[in-house]
């Protein structure tokens, strides 16, 4: 079962674009942190990026700067493609995060170069720009990869940040929403209210 079993067409462009596909398909056994909000288990990159996706159509009014939401949704399909090799990270996991960079440069060349090399090269740096998060598109896409699971912890009872050691502060989950404060001061409103009730809980440790 696999690639082992694939088929060529005997079109080698197409063929790399399939396995490429099928590559991906990975996405969907990397688990986050993150629980699904009925609480049921960890959710996966591809649902966390789908999640996004959907996420870039609705919230563009609150953002200071007009984004472009298709260039900004290609960014947000593909931010996580590198965890298939390199993992995910959590974000407020300080050794994790050391070794973060260097291990999705290399999940990057690895992956990428399954495709054909203008694909691969523009779905890179597609992934750069995210990553880089200067563009107007890519602070929108990364307001969006953060108020999800943000999101998700306020309807879990602050599942992630309680129960991984250690335990998160409040001043972390401050300095990882500054984008969203700059970018989406709206929006920030409701984090910051929503941050006072998670240490009002003890999710968040003051």
């Amino acid at each position: 079962m696999g690639l082992e079993i694939f088929l060529p067409s005997g079109n080698n462009r197409l063929d790399t674009q399939l396995k490429f596909t099928a590559e991906i398909d990975k996405m969907t056994s990397i688990l986050r942190q993150t629980l699904l909000i009925d609480e049921s288990r960890r959710e996966n990159d591809a649902e966390h990026s789908w999640h996004i996706s959907v996420m870039a159509l609705l919230f563009e009014e609150y953002a200071i700067e007009k984004p472009n939401i298709s260039h900004a949704i290609e960014m947000s399909l593909v931010h996580d493609l590198v965890e298939i090799y390199a993992g995910d990270t959590f974000a407020y996991d300080i050794s994790g995060n050391e070794s973060k960079k260097e291990r999705e440069l290399a999940a990057a060349d690895k992956l990428f170069s399954i495709l054909p090399k203008e694909q691969g090269t523009h779905i890179r740096n597609l992934w750069n720009e995210f990553d880089a998060c200067e563009t107007v598109d890519s602070k929108y896409a990364n307001c969006l990869d953060r108020l999800q699971p943000f999101l998700h912890n306020t309807l879990t009872f602050g599942h992630t940040w309680k129960n991984i050691e250690p335990r998160t502060k409040r001043h972390q989950v401050e300095k990882r929403m500054t984008i969203i404060k700059e970018f989406m001061p709206e929006v920030y409103k409701w984090i910051e209210s929503n941050i006072d009730n998670a240490v009002k809980q003890g999710w968040l440790l003051e």
